[in-house]
């Protein structure tokens, strides 16, 4: 639906927050509560989203399109050209004026913008480039913005927005470039991943080179992210996790977002929703909704590929392509590798003590500090952060296991997987009952629940 009509601001807010929440290099909030007078302060649900600082501290962001009018033609998309929706556009202005207001009224600190392509990629980065230029030259804005680069754009347009943002994104959209042209055929992955090169380079030169000025800006001081949509199309977890390497290899990527595909439209060369890989014994179960739980393996995966010094071949191969449901990546690991193990705490160096299940990068990083004094037993770890109810199957201090059990896979799997442990809502241990994730569950696998739980795995 064309919006012929005049938007105030407010309507547009609502039109272009809504757009944006199937970008998931934040997180989205949705809270709105108004002041009854009897206390202090009010939030709003429009466009609100928390992302996380490089001190790790979580932050409010106003997350809006410029434009949910689209020229292209995505077949995964909602702002679709062929889709019939209410479109809108802001002026670099009312961004600005949105962005101060809410900050004055303590809303936000910072802003996240992206935007649908309008006219072309070049006029629609330039949109952008005029909003942040006005944000930080004349409102002074010094919070943190963060904003897409739009494939296809003229590079000294890309170029310029990089000195005035702390972190620019260009989203890959999807894992393999067979895809990209079936669903998005006004894309190539050569496009996009030009942009990703330049922000790249540039973000090297500009940490490099000997700038004579003592308060010349840094370009994208926070790096770069992409997001890829995840079960739209049939590529296995081992095709996603590899991509996600090579680009941490290749473009010294801060982060790769996985978003589970939404199916907001009806169309025919969109993929069948897969079936989810669970235990060998057990039939696969089909997929009847959003792959959110295939989405936290994914996760899950990233954070051993960044942190726990894995490679992508090591947690998934050409027989084993799919995550196992029932247990988390390095757990899935660590049972196929049963010679490697168990490992004694006290002598492991910092890089084996990672690959132990239940053993985080801090509890390593204790572990190594306090055995230099004393030796370590089971109570000592525990206190330091070390999840026992998986670590024990893996484990020995001063040469003892916890208590007696067998090194075997079967053994370790059934107990790993026994129905007291807190398995994901819906699934039994016996594979007999699987039912679609549910937002009102006692126990949500929404997006943020999902990235606070894989910190130790």
């Amino acid at each position: 639906m064309d919006s012929l009509l005049e938007m105030n601001v407010g309507e547009k807010l609502q039109v272009l927050a809504d757009a944006a929440k199937y970008d998931v290099s934040c997180s989205s909030s949705g809270v709105k509560r108004s002041s009854t007078g009897s206390g202090i302060g009010n939030a709003t649900a429009s466009g609100i989203c928390h992302s996380f600082a490089g001190d790790g501290r979580c932050i409010s962001l106003l997350k809006i399109l410029v434009s949910n009018d689209c020229v292209y033609d995505c077949k995964y998309c909602v702002n679709r050209v062929s889709n019939d929706v209410p479109r809108a556009t802001f002026s670099p202005q009312e961004i600005c004026d949105l962005t101060i207001g809410f900050y004055r009224r303590n809303y936000i600190e910072g802003l996240f913008l992206s935007s649908g392509v309008v006219n072309n990629a070049s006029y629609t980065m330039e949109l952008i480039y005029t909003t942040v230029r006005l944000l930080r030259d004349v409102h002074r804005f010094k919070g943190y913005i963060h904003v897409k680069a739009i494939p296809g754009a003229d590079p000294l347009i890309i170029e310029k927005t990089g000195f005035l943002v702390d972190r620019m994104s260009c989203n890959l959209e999807l894992p393999t470039a067979d895809s990209l042209k079936l669903l998005a055929p006004n894309k190539t992955r050569q496009t996009i991943l030009k942009p990703m090169r330049q922000i790249q380079n540039r973000i090297t030169q500009s940490k490099n080179e000997l700038i004579p000025f003592k308060h010349a800006p840094d370009f994208v001081p926070a790096g770069q992210s992409t997001q890829m949509i995840i079960g739209a199309t049939p590529e296995t977890d081992y095709q996603i996790v590899s991509v996600a390497e090579s680009l941490y290899n290749k473009f010294s990527l801060k982060r790769v977002y996985y978003s589970a595909y939404i199916p907001v439209n009806q169309d025919n060369t969109l993929s069948a929703l897969p079936t989810v890989s669970a235990l060998p014994t057990v039939p696969a179960l089909p997929q009847t909704g959003p792959p959110l739980l295939r989405e936290h393996r994914l996760y899950q995966a990233d954070w051993l590929l960044r942190f726990y010094g894995f490679k992508a071949d090591e947690l998934l191969s050409e027989k084993q392509q799919n995550f196992n449901i029932f247990l988390d990546p390095k757990c899935n690991w660590a049972l196929q590798h049963l010679e490697q193990f168990p490992i004694e705490i006290n002598k492991a160096d910092y890089y084996t003590l990672l690959r132990i299940p239940g053993v985080g990068v801090t509890s390593a990083k204790r572990i190594c500090q306090a055995r230099k004094f004393n030796l370590l037993d089971f109570d000592d770890i525990k206190k330091m952060g070390v999840v026992l109810k998986r670590a024990l199957y893996f484990i020995t201090c001063k040469g003892k296991l916890m208590y007696p059990i067998k090194i075997d896979e079967n053994y370790i799997t059934r107990n790993l997987v026994d129905p007291k442990e807190r398995l994901p809502k819906g699934i039994s241990s016996d594979g007999n009952i699987y039912k679609q994730l549910s937002l009102f569950d006692d126990y949500h696998f929404t997006h943020d629940n999902l990235l606070e739980n894989q910190v130790v795995i």
